[in-house]
């Protein structure tokens, strides 16, 4: 059983910046890619970034490249997502996934097997 639990979302100004962290535990995590996903009211949960087991490889969808950053740490079983210069049109609640594979940071929801119960991203304008 793995449990993924996320944290740090909130309500933030539009420019401004979010740092949403993402704890594992339980069945091992090791050699697996995590990624970050959001679902807005009424949309459907769409791809936002991945990271590969060793951090080597990651994969941002288009609307957040240059904005946000996916980083992790083995030793604590975390990944995070560094959200900068937010726009309202983030708001969403977001997800961590864990990966099916170690190097697979692909924006297929089916590629993950694993998610957490979600943290809410409000930007006001």
């Amino acid at each position: 059983q793995v449990q993924l639990v996320e944290s740090g979302g909130g309500l933030v100004q539009a420019g401004g910046s979010l740092r949403l962290s993402c704890a594992a535990s339980g069945r091992t995590v090791s050699y697996r890619a995590m990624g970050w996903f959001r679902q807005a009211p009424g949309k459907e949960r769409e791809f936002v970034a991945a990271t590969s087991w060793s951090g080597g490889s990651t994969s941002y969808a288009d609307s957040v490249k240059g904005r946000f950053t996916i980083s992790r740490d083995n030793a604590k079983n975390a990944v995070y997502l560094q959200m900068n210069n937010l726009n309202h049109e983030d708001t969403a609640v977001y997800y961590c996934g864990l990966g099916r594979s170690a190097n697979d940071v692909g924006a297929d929801l089916s590629q993950y097997a694993d998610w957490g119960q979600g943290t809410q991203v409000t930007v006001s304008s």
